[in-house]
């Protein structure tokens, strides 16, 4: 009887330390496996940290993140350890989408992305009030955010080549000192309202668009001096276009204007215009210049006729002059026909 009892308990004993070992296995390989996971994790964070640190460069004193034509349809999250970067140039990454923790960059004051495939600009950027350039040219925007009138020292804005873009916020008026904006190619069937209460606004592009037609008060832009229109559907000019004072370069190619506004004669500063491929309604040919003997000499001329079109102010002036003359005579020719009625 004792013998068995031993035997019984010597059982159960080994029993029981067999199934102890094995829970504490179990519990060995779940603490383990977390562990193991982190350290592959933070093995990936400091291969990714290692990358982006080959793309730091130092260039007229401030600190830049590089990166071109690599595949980074996304940027980690781990990039907001180098807050103190104060520009940013991504460029043909496949880049969809800016972070939310842009916001944290509180030193940039240039953001480049051109050329990937962003679709949005998140609202946290609005937080950036020492960015000076948002460059997001050839990309996939739809809309602008209000939030953007919150980058307070904004200079340059391009959004040119997203196609789909057709508006832009009534707050952006709040960004006092941007000079530089660029809205070409895009889906614009007019001129954003935003656009007359910019006071520092000195150069704007809205070639490419779907523009009908201008603003009556355009004038109100008194700071423009350099408007690209081209490649839209204007037919006719505001009278108050000649009320630009400031305006030095106008281009209007590839419109469907039937007429020059004659008082445009009088913009004085105007220097560089273009009314290449409208549908004027008066032909006017500039007049040649007598050909030199020499081919350089020949050469050179034929550059300088090409200037005097392509700048098309002095094509704007004689065309005025001749609608002015043709108006003249048929004025003459009604008052003729008045007088005489039966010649």
């Amino acid at each position: 009887m004792v013998v068995v009892a031993c035997g019984s308990v010597s059982s159960i004993k080994a029993l029981w330390e067999t199934r102890i070992k094995r829970v504490q296995e179990e519990k060995e390989d779940q603490t383990k496996s977390p562990r193991s996971r982190l350290s592959v994790g933070a093995w990936e964070d400091r291969a990714i940290l290692a990358r982006l640190k080959e793309k730091l460069q130092t260039e007229e004193g401030r600190l830049v993140l590089r990166i071109e034509q690599e595949d980074w349809k996304s940027l980690p999250g781990c990039l907001i350890q180098f807050t103190q970067v104060q520009e940013w140039q991504i460029h043909r990454t496949g880049l969809q989408k800016i972070p939310q923790f842009i916001s944290s960059f509180q030193n940039l004051i240039v953001l480049d992305l051109s050329r990937n495939g962003v679709s949005e600009i998140p609202k946290p950027i609005g937080q950036l009030t020492r960015l000076k350039e948002l460059l997001l040219s050839y990309n996939r925007i739809e809309s602008v955010p209000e939030d953007l009138s919150g980058c307070e020292s904004l200079e340059r804005l391009e959004l040119a080549m997203n196609r789909d873009l057709s508006e832009l916020p009534d707050q952006l008026r709040n960004l006092k000192k941007l000079n530089h904006l660029d809205l070409s190619m895009n889906a614009f069937s007019f001129m954003p309202d935003c656009l007359l209460h910019m006071p520092a606004l000195e150069w704007l592009d809205m070639g490419g668009n779907c523009l009908e037609c201008l603003p009556e008060d355009i004038d109100r832009m008194e700071t423009l001096h350099s408007l690209w229109l081209q490649r839209n559907e204007l037919q006719r000019l505001p009278e108050n276009i000649i009320r630009m004072q400031n305006l030095s370069t106008l281009v209007l190619s590839s419109n469907r204007l039937s007429d020059i506004p004659p008082l445009m004669e009088d913009m004085s500063r105007l220097r560089f215009v273009n009314f290449r491929d409208n549908p004027l309604s008066l032909e006017v040919t500039l007049p040649g210049k007598r050909r030199k003997s020499s081919e350089d000499e020949d050469e050179e001329e034929e550059e300088e006729e090409e200037d005097r079109e392509l700048f098309g102010r002095e094509f704007m002036q004689l065309y005025i002059q001749e609608a002015r003359k043709r108006a003249h005579a048929f004025l003459n020719m009604h008052r003729a026909n008045s007088l005489h009625p039966s010649l």
